[in-house]
């Protein structure tokens, strides 16, 4: 069951936020990449003056290829619009992000942005948030953090590549996915996980979207 159509069509329309002069934040993964195509084709049509703030090297090397010029977060002083994918969308709609494992980056963004838009399939909305939840930490902090997690009531897995080495981050760090079953209060729950002396994020945001988009099959979606 594909919801390509429908990601294609629902992209088309979140780019009715856009202005010119616009600084956009580039979330990453394929919801994201098939907006930020669309993006690059608007730009060209209305000879719009936009900077794009690119989440992952992802992200980055597909809005150069589509013309979207680039800057660092660092450089900009604020972010009119976000435009980012969600692994899964609870029914209070918080999100959990980081399973392309940008999420320090895209939570910088989330905070700094002026409006948050999120696209995501069907299969991604969730009454209580089931799947783990990706934290980023410090490589000195890995056992001491793992330890914490556990003591939360996680079961903690070190993110990895199939020959059996850690995945590191863009920033340098590793990736705890950690497992709390079915999370019915995720905003308590993420407090407690950036508490820990070496978490740098968690992969429960507490900036919720201000627009969700939910692609469904036959090319249509829903605005939330």
């Amino acid at each position: 069951m594909s919801y390509d159509d429908a990601i294609m069509a629902l992209s088309n329309n979140a780019l009715k936020f856009v202005k010119d002069d616009y600084v956009i934040g580039l979330g990453s993964g394929r919801a994201a990449t098939t907006l930020v195509k669309s993006l690059g084709k608007l730009i060209k049509l209305k000879n719009y003056n936009i900077k794009g703030v690119p989440t992952s090297l992802q992200i980055k090397l597909t809005a150069e290829k589509v013309g979207i010029p680039l800057v660092e977060a660092d450089q900009v002083e604020h972010i009119d619009i976000v435009f980012d994918g969600a692994d899964q969308i609870d029914s209070q709609k918080f999100v959990i992000k980081g399973g392309g494992g940008a999420l320090l980056r895209e939570n910088i963004l989330f905070s700094i942005a002026k409006k948050v838009v999120v696209i995501a399939d069907k299969t991604k909305f969730v009454k209580n948030f089931t799947r783990t939840v990706p934290v980023e930490v410090h490589p000195l902090a890995r056992n001491s953090v793992s330890n914490s997690i556990k003591k939360l009531g996680g079961k903690v897995q070190l993110r990895s590549l199939d020959r059996g080495y850690p995945v590191f981050t863009e920033n340098g760090n590793i990736i705890l996915d950690c497992d709390f079953g079915t999370i019915k209060n995720p905003k308590s729950l993420t407090q407690k996980i950036k508490a820990t002396v070496g978490v740098l994020e968690s992969g429960i945001f507490l900036r919720k979207p201000d627009v969700i988009y939910r692609a469904k099959t036959g090319g249509k979606f829903d605005i939330l």
